[in-house]
């Protein structure tokens, strides 16, 4: 008899050490959906320099204050900023996903307010960014859009 109550205990403590790790599993898969505004400022001359900042707020509750630094070439010549603009990731775990370089390459035209709208990627990650510029700026080029932590 105490052997049957012994191997019920351990198959009852099996369940429950599976039914645990199910929902951690679950939760450490989910995605979550994060959000950037973000100021910017900079100019090109053929060689693209731009540097910002933002905040990056998720739907989990994580936040991260960051600094953004686009670094291109081609043939574009321009002085400009885009001021409140708005970032969307997607394909994101953890907030700690955004930092890296990702890839864009477009064709800007503009003179005193444009318009900006990017579509880019980092491996798996995705990030669209859009917003309202000032200045001038006309050309096509490819550039490396960085998010570093902010320090």
């Amino acid at each position: 008899m105490s052997m049957r109550i012994a191997g019920i205990a351990v198959l009852a403590l099996a369940m429950a050490g599976t039914s645990a790790v199910q929902p951690a599993r679950a939760a450490a898969s989910a995605e979550t959906k994060c959000h950037m505004t973000f100021d910017t400022s900079g100019w090109a001359v053929i060689y693209k320099h731009i540097n910002g900042s933002g905040r990056v707020t998720c739907d989990n509750g994580q936040s991260a204050k960051v600094v953004i630094h686009v670094r291109g070439a081609g043939l574009t010549a321009g002085k400009y900023s885009i001021d409140n603009g708005k970032g969307e990731f997607t394909k994101l775990k953890d907030v700690s996903e955004i930092y890296g370089t990702y890839v864009t390459a477009g064709a800007n035209a503009g003179v005193v307010k444009s318009a900006e709208g990017l579509v880019m990627t980092k491996g798996q990650v995705s990030l669209a960014v859009s917003g309202t510029g000032r200045g001038f700026n006309l050309g096509v080029d490819v550039s490396g859009f960085e998010i570093v932590r902010a320090k």
